[in-house]
């Protein structure tokens, strides 16, 4: 345990923010921790605002006492998926592995070590969802003092158990898989499973209260946390130890959480070092006979290897192409439904006619398609191995060009997908809806070559786990939110013109508004390369 204490805080003070804030002197480097802190410091109020309404609205309907397991059982969830999603790349095929198993410690040492640094990295998430509900609990049910220290010392103790079935899945899943990247594939389906989950609970709430079935909901949602603390002991014991003060409940969260977590890292340890061996290396099959090999020009060479770079990374597939999924479903959805129909859900049935959208239908699709662009944040990916491409014999603005020309094969097909159902199911005429993918098409160059200029000018390969760089790195914030803005109040400029002009010469203006700026966004990514 000492060891592991040893090695969490060299890893932690390694790659603090706030460390590197202190003792950097790169002015760029500070004003980009400081806004992470800001927007994080944002992102943490926000969910705690959401988890005192929850409780507020428990509390009004007089069934405050249920909101002790539902805290429980919402961080047990939460630290559940984190985990899954993390494990790969925390636990098992990390940047600095090869210098950790060089220490004189053991593999289970090195592999409880990442575990810890996993959960005080994710710890922040918890604790802030806890902390609110007990605000909201504290206010109703104006609990015992005692209640406070053991509420927050046992929130520290709750997501254990779970990250620890989270990660022991993970290793079962990276043992039988280990050499076969394209395993990955169950990471991602529930990754965006999950993300299109969050995207519809919006309209799941919506409805709910435009029903007047809050009181219903609630009462049902209490009834199932009820039950499934029953099939889940932790968040029974956590319940017990708020409501009842059991001091056997906490002894078992306690004590079930450290000798689970000594029998994972106990199992995990003997083949830790097998399967980062494999997952570092690849696998061939065992019937594989040579053929004749492909030929591919240098641009289109490099364009693949970045698809292999993005299927063999959970955290890139899903970031890199959520946007195209969602626009498929989009596209599949407004065939089905109909355009008017799902206009006037997204509007609360507002008095106007449908058609007016036509015009921007190109943006609506865009809005998804370009939403994050993979040339954002494929070059700070290449993290270590950026000497190697750098003693290649090819200039950069051909890796560049790769680079880019990949992100077109993903997000063109998508985009011109989603346009023509959602021209067809609008009933927009064949000139209309040909000059629509034109425009798509043209924002997808424009979206690949300005996602380039930020990738390259914001590079950033000093990462310790690509994490940093696809979900939290400045290239991402510089490229999406400027990017998003623009793009919601283009669909309002476009709709309000479409009631002015014709709907062609809009979109003839658009197409060439948008191809003057991805061509200077391209010449830029040139300049850049020299």
């Amino acid at each position: 345990m000492k060891n592991s204490i040893l090695l969490l805080k060299t890893l932690l003070l390694s790659t603090s923010q706030l460390n590197i804030y202190k003792h950097t002197n790169d002015a760029k480097k500070r004003k980009r921790i400081v806004s992470g802190f800001i927007g994080a410091a944002i992102i943490y109020a926000m969910i705690m605002s959401y988890s005192v309404s929850m409780c507020i609205g428990y509390g009004k309907y007089g069934m405050i006492g249920s909101v002790p397991v539902l805290c429980a059982l919402t961080v047990s969830v939460l630290s559940f998926v984190f985990t899954l999603l993390r494990t790969n790349g925390y636990l098992f095929n990390f940047k600095e592995y090869d210098m950790l198993m060089s220490l004189p410690f053991e593999a289970k040492t090195v592999a409880g070590c990442k575990f810890l640094y996993m959960y005080i990295k994710s710890l922040p998430w918890y604790i802030s969802i806890s902390l609110a509900m007990l605000i909201g609990y504290a206010s109703f049910a104006r609990p015992s003092v005692l209640v406070y220290p053991i509420w927050i010392v046992l929130s520290l103790i709750l997501p254990i158990i779970p990250m620890l079935a989270s990660a022991l899945i993970g290793f079962l899943i990276a043992r039988i898989s280990a050499g076969f990247r394209k395993m990955n594939i169950v990471q991602t389906v529930l990754t965006v499973a999950f993300v299109i989950f969050c995207f519809s609970l919006r309209y799941i709430i919506e409805g709910m209260f435009k029903n007047d079935k809050v009181e219903e909901t609630l009462q049902s949602a209490a009834k199932i946390t009820g039950s499934a603390a029953r099939y889940y002991p932790p968040a029974l014991w956590f319940s017990n130890a708020i409501t009842k003060l059991s001091a056997i409940e906490i002894l078992l969260l306690l004590c079930v959480s450290i000798a689970l977590f000594c029998l994972v890292f106990l199992i995990v340890g003997r083949s830790y070092r097998n399967i980062n061996s494999a997952l570092k290396s690849h696998a061939a099959a065992k019937r594989y006979r040579m053929e004749g090999q492909k030929e591919r020009s240098v641009v289109n060479a490099i364009a693949f290897k970045e698809f292999k770079r993005m299927t063999g990374s959970t955290t890139y597939t899903v970031n890199g192409a959520m946007g195209e999924i969602l626009a498929f479903l989009l596209g599949v959805v407004t065939l089905i439904f109909g355009f008017d129909k799902i206009v006037a859900t997204v509007t609360n049935n507002a008095p106007f006619d449908p058609a007016i959208l036509q015009p921007a239908i190109p943006f609506i699709v865009y809005f998804f398609v370009g939403m994050v662009s993979t040339t954002v944040m494929s070059p700070s990916l290449e993290g270590k191995n950026y000497w190697i491409m750098q003693s290649l014999p090819i200039e950069k603005k051909t890796v560049y060009q790769g680079k880019m020309l990949f992100n077109m094969y993903l997000t063109v097909p998508f985009m011109l997908f989603a346009t023509v159902c959602i021209c067809i199911s609008a009933k927009v005429p064949i000139v209309n809806t040909a000059l629509n993918c034109v425009l798509g098409v043209v924002l997808c160059a424009f979206s690949t070559a300005w996602g380039c200029v930020c990738g390259v000018r914001h590079i950033r390969l000093d990462w310790e786990n690509e994490v940093e760089v696809i979900k939290q790195g400045s290239a991402v914030t510089v490229y999406m939110f400027p990017n998003l803005f623009a793009v919601m109040g283009l669909c309002v400029l476009t709709v309000f013109l479409g009631t002015k002009i014709d709907h062609i010469i809009i979109t003839l203006l658009f197409i060439l508004i948008a191809s003057v700026l991805a061509a200077l966004s391209y010449k830029r990514v040139m300049k850049l390369s020299k």
